[in-house]
């Protein structure tokens, strides 16, 4: 049977309360954009690539790419990968959060690779204790439906949609530390703080477009 052709989505969302509510995926890491690393990773790994985001100046951030709003905003991540699901009209997707600098190709194709044998969702697990990454996963088309269950439950956490997936599985650490340190793969940039750890920036006014 031939793979379905699978679509790569940036999540670019999130309040960035803790980032003085500037764009966490505009940000800078070694020179480039969170955001363009982690589509780098996605082109990699999928035919097509969208992103799901709320600010109505994401279309200028990423000009090309196909930019969809949730219908409603402020409904958490959750609703966001139903926008997801949805967009990619019944073909399965591969989520990255655009504040994950280093998200690989190679651990993107995992995902993929796994998720095509069968099942309905894969998402990497790391630390002590093991801590799900819902928002770096695979997600088959028939997720859909669970995860507007989900919503309409009133439920706003990523995490249950994997969770209530019968076929879900999860990729543990001894599988990603073949591809890299497992922290560092899944690293997400949620404060200040941690992007100055990693000698980021935040942008000018000319680093919010792609370049």
């Amino acid at each position: 049977m031939t793979p379905s052709r699978c679509v790569g989505v940036l999540l670019a969302g999130g309040a960035a309360r803790r980032f003085r509510g500037m764009p966490k995926g505009l940000a800078l890491v070694d020179g480039l954009r969170i955001a363009d690393r982690a589509l780098a990773a996605l082109r990699g790994a999928t035919e097509r690539q969208i992103v799901v985001a709320n600010d109505p100046r994401a279309a200028r951030w990423f000009p090309g790419l196909r930019t969809i709003p949730d219908a409603e905003a402020g409904l958490g991540p959750l609703y966001g990968l139903h926008t997801a699901l949805e967009a990619a009209e019944g073909a399965p997707v591969l989520v990255v959060a655009w504040d994950m600098p280093f998200v690989t190709t190679a651990l993107l194709s995992l995902l993929r690779a796994v998720g095509e044998r069968g099942a309905e969702a894969v998402v990497p697990v790391s630390g002590r204790p093991p801590r799900p990454e819902p928002l770096c996963a695979y997600y088959g088309a028939d997720a859909l439906v669970a995860c507007a269950l989900l919503l309409e439950r009133g439920e706003r956490r990523a995490a249950a949609l994997y969770e209530a997936l019968p076929r879900a599985t999860t990729l543990g650490e001894q599988a990603l530390a073949t591809l890299g340190e497992p922290a560092r793969l899944l690293l997400s940039v949620d404060t200040l703080e941690s992007l100055t750890a990693l000698g980021g920036r935040l942008p000018d006014g000319e680093d919010t477009a792609r370049r």
